[in-house]
Formats: C-alpha cells, sequence, structure tokens
C-alpha cells in the first residue's frame, strides 16, 4: 500500500496519524481564502514531487497525477514488485479520481483571459483528463495490462479497488495497481462548495472543524492526497513469495437513485451495497468486527449512513466497532476509499480500531460505537470500508485478515 496524505507521505506514517488521532487540517495556504465561508482544509504537507518525477515531467502533469505516482512507488516498493520480474501483459492499472486536473483547468482558464489562446501548453488536456492518473502510472511501470479509471465522485478510490478485484477474479490480470487521488483543494472548488454549504466553517478551530455523528457537526473539510494498493491473486502472490497484508473478499455497489447530492432516506442505497458487499464476500452481518465508515461530518450523511448499519447489521449493529478517520485526514473525495481502505486494513491487521476524533455530544439518531476520540485494542478477522458519493454513488468493500 502507497499513501500520499496530509498526515503523511507514506503508509506508515498516516497509519499512526489516523491511530492516535492528529489532525491534518490547518488554515488554507494554497490560495487566498480570507472571503470564503470555509478557510480550512486538510492541505499534503511537504510534498516534494521531484523525488518521483523530473522537472520537465512535472510541468505536464497535474497534482493529482503526481500524487498518484508516489503514492504507487511506495505500494510497489513496499510489494517487492520492483525486484520482481512479472509478466507485464498481465499487470493493469485503475485509479479513480471525482474531480481530476482541476488546479490546472483554473490556471490555464486564467492564462487563456490574461494572455491569449497561444499561451496555453499543448499538454493542456492531458493533464486534466481523469484516465492520465491510471495512464502514466502504467507508463511508469510497464503495466500493459487492463487499463482505466473510474469516476464516481467520493466513491472513486472504492470503485476503483473494487473493479479491479473483479478484473483479478475474471483471470484478466494477476496484479492490479489500484486507487484513487484527488487535488482539489482550488479556489473555485472551495467556490463551489461553499455555494453548497457542505463544508465546516468552524475557522477559528480547524483540528476541530470536522466532526463525523456528533450532534454539533456543521459539515466537512476537504482533503487531498492519493493511495494506491497493489492488488494480486492468491495464485500468483505464492508464486513470488509476497506475504499478503489482507484479503478481499466482498465487493458491493449500488446507486441511490435519488438526489444529486442528499443520501437516500434510510440510507436504502448504503444498505443494497453493504449487503452485496457481504453477499459476495459469503459473510453474515454478524461476522463483521470493524466498519469503517464514510462519515463525512455532514448532518444527512452520518445519520442515513447509521440508519443503513441498523438496517443491514439489527442487533449486531451496536456490537461492531465504526469509525470515522475524516475528522483526521479531512474528506479526501475521489481518493477517500482508498485512503480508508488503507485504514481498514491496517485496522485488521494491527488489531486496533481507529477512533472518531472530535466526538463529544451524542446525537439521538447517532446512537451506535464510533470509537470516540480514543483508539482501541480489539481482536478482528472482518472489516467493512464503505463509501458514498456524490450522484448515490454507494461502493463497499470487505476485508479479512490472512490466517
Amino acid at each position: 500500500m502507497g499513501v500520499i496524505s496530509p498526515v503523511g507521505l507514506d503508509a506508515e506514517s498516516f497509519w499512526r496519524a489516523v491511530r492516535d488521532g492528529t489532525s491534518g487540517v490547518a488554515d488554507v495556504t494554497h490560495f487566498d481564502a480570507t472571503e470564503m465561508a470555509c478557510r480550512i482544509a486538510a492541505e499534503v504537507k511537504g510534498f516534494d514531487p521531484t523525488r518521483w518525477m523530473s522537472s520537465k515531467d512535472l510541468r505536464h502533469t497535474d497534482p493529482f497525477v503526481q500524487f498518484a505516482i508516489a503514492a504507487a512507488d511506495e505500494a510497489c516498493e513496499q510489494s517487492a514488485l520492483t525486484s520482481t520480474e512479472i509478466d507485464r501483459s498481465r499487470a493493469g492499472v485503475l485509479v479513480g479520481s471525482g474531480i481530476g486536473g482541476l488546479s490546472t483547468i483554473e490556471e490555464t482558464h486564467k492564462q487563456l483571459l490574461e494572455s491569449g489562446p497561444r499561451r496555453i501548453t499543448p499538454f493542456f488536456i492531458p493533464m486534466i483528463l481523469l484516465n492520465m492518473a491510471s495512464a502514466r502510472v502504467s507508463m511508469r511501470l510497464g503495466y500493459r495490462g487492463p487499463s482505466s479509471a473510474v469516476a464516481t465522485a467520493c466513491a472513486s478510490g472504492a470503485n476503483a479497488i473494487g473493479d479491479a478485484t473483479k478484473v483479478i477474479e475474471r483471470d484478466e490480470a494477476d496484479i492490479m495497481v489500484a486507487g484513487g487521488t484527488e487535488a482539489s483543494i482550488t479556489p473555485l472548488a472551495f467556490a463551489g462548495f461553499c455555494a453548497m454549504r457542505a463544508m465546516s466553517t468552524r475557522n477559528d478551530e480547524p483540528t476541530r472543524a470536522c466532526r463525523p455523528f456528533d450532534r454539533t457537526r456543521d459539515g466537512f473539510v476537504m482533503g487531498e492526497g492519493a493511495a494506491v494498493l497493489i492488488l494480486e491473486s492468491w495464485d500468483h502472490a505464492s508464486w513470488r513469495g509476497a506475504e499478503p497484508l489482507a484479503e478481499i473478499v466482498g465487493y458491493g455497489c449500488s446507486s441511490d437513485a435519488y438526489h444529486v447530492t442528499a443520501p437516500s432516506p434510510g440510507g436504502e442505497g448504503a444498505v443494497l451495497a453493504i449487503k452485496a458487499a457481504l453477499r459476495d464476500a459469503r459473510i453474515s452481518p454478524d461476522e463483521v468486527d470493524y466498519y469503517n465508515a464514510h462519515g463525512t461530518g455532514t448532518e444527512q450523511n452520518d445519520a442515513e449512513e447509521t440508519a443503513a448499519l441498523k438496517s443491514v447489521f439489527g442487533d449486531h449493529a451496536y456490537k461492531v466497532s465504526i469509525s470515522s478517520t475524516k475528522a483526521v485526514t479531512g474528506h479526501l473525495l475521489g481518493a477517500a476509499g482508498a485512503l480508508e481502505l488503507v485504514a481498514t486494513i491496517k485496522a485488521l491487521h494491527d488489531n486496533t480500531v481507529p477512533p472518531t476524533m472530535n466526538y463529544r455530544e451524542p446525537d439521538p439518531r447517532c446512537d451506535l460505537d464510533y470509537t470516540p476520540n480514543e483508539a482501541r485494542d480489539r481482536p478482528m478477522n472482518v472489516a467493512v470500508s464503505a463509501s458514498l458519493g456524490f450522484g448515490g454513488h454507494n461502493a463497499v468493500i470487505v476485508v479479512k485478515k490472512v490466517s
């Protein structure tokens, strides 16, 4: 697994911050946010793309692609793929993004208005396309197997990983490099989300702004970064002596078919996706130990997700350990599902439930065990990670500890 996040530039430092509840939220520095209703975000800090790319290549790639390349490099190195001879026609890439090259769009549009069309780089279009994260990673690795991209808003990263598992199950590839990436902390994106009144306006207390499931929650905090996982068939991993971190045993997705931003009443779409993932995994609801929630800290999302959990798990919902890591990382939009699956796998591996930070005042509609403010040791065998996106896209992944 590889990670570029607001709380760490590798998977291990990211996990430590999530486990310890160390927030990555602070005042926006990417641009002047003085006139915005929300002036805080979880920005990636200390990222030096020249570690992975030449200065020439940097001029031709948007930050969302740079994040993906860096995360993919770490994942490949951790998996020992950099030193293993494999059939590259049987290795593919599937990296999702919700928004793509927005910063390049904004900067280039400004250049067009100020200097005219002759000043526009011929690399503009390739820089903004959503598929360029997958394309650039496959070029870098020389992987010639199935390669595509997915854009399902906040479910993109989870859908990319789930879809990639099915590529392997269909025996179309032995290895898939899969995940999500996003770099959309820009003036236009901020203005848009502020206009929706979707983001927290607790500008005076950034680290406490995002409050998933808390009664006083007032919106999400935007984040950025990437997470990439190496998925591999069991036989191929065994052949090259790789040590699996976990087994992806189930994947389910659905559509609310309800509203462009609001979740369906009772979390009906989420219910369908969770049930589909458990059915695919051949796992009963009462076998689930941990649920990594979408948990944005918005009023409707948290209440409807809680309702969905009660619908799927029944009385067992009160026994499942639940947490939202967005209070620490912010909401990485198209990269959120991939990043949170990394956290879920680390939690499973370490038998440690990460906390939901900033949970202080219970909401009668959100009355489950959200692991408030402190990590908790718990033996775990099965975990679920859920992502619920704008447009009603829902994607759920079930992972199991490798015995």
